[in-house]
């Protein structure tokens, strides 16, 4: 397989892997009410539902980190990369997924003052984990 298509695969996949584990944590804090004590209301069940349109998001989001590691001497940094690249997912839902496709509002303060933390700190999760899955699916190479 071709080099690009093979990372293209790779970040693909952490991103998909990323969001499983970041969906993880967004189910156990809010099992554990740690929104609930900053008065946010952002405690989805988990479903499969809820947990398959997450991970192609993931795997998606994915592919811009993508961006970052394509070329061979790009390749360092994976998991500050992967926490940088997690902005984009955390202003994508901030600046348009609540404003125009919810009745949360504008940075989803809807479902309280302390939401953009809470996206904040999940997609930072995210980023995290793609960065980690990416170096370990990409091996020594």
């Amino acid at each position: 397989m071709h080099r690009t298509k093979a990372i293209l695969s790779v970040c693909f996949c952490a991103g998909l892997l990323g969001a499983l584990f970041n969906s993880l944590v967004v189910c156990l804090s809010g099992n554990l009410g740690l929104p609930q004590l900053a008065g946010v209301t952002l405690a989805p069940q988990w479903s499969l539902a809820w947990l398959y349109p997450r991970l192609i998001w993931g795997g998606l989001w994915g592919l811009a980190y993508f961006i970052t590691v394509a070329g061979p001497r790009a390749r360092t940094g994976w998991i500050r990369k992967g926490l940088w690249v997690s902005l984009l997912p955390t202003a994508w839902q901030l600046f348009y997924v609540f404003p125009n496709q919810t009745l949360h509002g504008a940075f989803g303060f809807g479902l309280g003052t302390f939401t953009p933390l809470f996206v904040f700190a999940y997609n930072l999760t995210w980023g995290f984990f793609t960065g980690f899955f990416a170096r370990l699916l990409w091996g020594r190479s």
